[in-house]
């Protein structure tokens, strides 16, 4: 008899793509991961993983049975909605995914709420990024995601995946104290051309939208310095050393030496839940939707 806590370790490392982000995903730490593994190796009498560089690579074997474990787990998740369902109640545990800045700006206060209101609840929260998670959701490898899109790069929404929106975040301009444009109320896209600027890696929607958008105005936009993390590009805009674009939720204070411009227009991004098909009816999943749009109100 195959364990399924066993199965559902080998699914989450064919899912993330590693031992470490398995075990992130599931909560455990990689050791525990790696044995649960070897346990299942030797139950098979089967190699499952290979080791490749620094990582690790499915055999074909294990890749046949990941996916005989997502059939399996998919049967469990049923039958788990069916029960908690009947109950009427939240209960049972719920993975989230969340990007960045909503992990730290809106998910925080979300958790702490349902703890408080639902104890039969157990949810836990994982950092990933948008376009990661809804893969995740799709897979079943979380419950429900958090993610965002801006109005140059939707995000595709695959079959059997329910949405609904959270909430609008507005970006604005961070430019240091001494900056001809800290002493403006606003500043027109037009008038963003020969700047110093920080911001995130190519890749990532604001590095595109940043791109994008002075290009359209007719600027080649001169970047100085890039950063995965927007505390990082505060940072940096404090030292003097060029200004940016960045989203309101998750930003904290401003420190010293950091004045915000309005941007006109605004750039936008969207907030969405995101969960199956399958699971829509749990009294979890909507009560933590409920709660997410409840706390952005706020």
């Amino acid at each position: 008899m195959l364990d399924l806590q066993r199965l559902r370790a080998l699914h989450a490392v064919s899912v993330h793509g590693s031992v470490g982000a398995a075990a992130t995903a599931l909560g455990y730490t990689p050791s525990a991961v790696s044995q649960q593994i070897a346990k299942l190796e030797r139950e098979t009498r089967t190699v499952l993983l290979q080791r490749e560089g620094r990582g690790v690579r499915l055999t074909a074997e294990a890749l046949h049975l990941a996916q005989t474990a997502q059939e399996l787990l998919a049967l469990v998740e049923r039958a788990e909605t069916e029960l908690e369902e009947r109950r009427g109640v939240p209960s049972g545990r719920l993975t989230i995914a969340a990007f960045a800045s909503a992990a730290r700006g809106l998910l925080p206060g979300v958790l702490a709420d349902l703890a408080a209101r639902h104890p039969a609840l157990e949810a836990r929260l994982t950092e990933i990024d948008p376009h990661m998670s809804v893969g995740l959701v799709a897979k079943g490898a979380v419950d429900l995601a958090v993610v965002h899109d801006w109005d140059i790069s939707p995000l595709p929404v695959p079959p059997g995946v329910e949405q609904a929106v959270i909430g609008e975040d507005r970006c604005t301009l961070l430019v240091p104290e001494a900056h001809p444009f800290a002493g403006r109320a606003a500043v027109r896209r037009e008038d963003l051309g020969g700047q110093r600027w920080v911001c995130q890696p190519p890749g990532r929607v604001c590095h595109d939208w940043l791109v994008r958008t002075l290009r359209a105005a007719g600027h080649e936009p001169d970047i100085v310095h890039q950063a995965d993390e927007n505390p990082t590009l505060v940072a940096l805009v404090a030292a003097g050393l060029g200004i940016c674009v960045i989203p309101r939720l998750g930003r904290g204070p401003l420190p010293a030496g950091v004045v915000e411009v309005a941007l006109e227009p605004a750039p936008v991004r969207r907030l969405y839940a995101l969960w199956r098909a399958g699971a829509a009816g749990r009294p979890s999943v909507r009560e933590t939707v409920r709660t997410l749009q409840g706390h952005w109100r706020d």
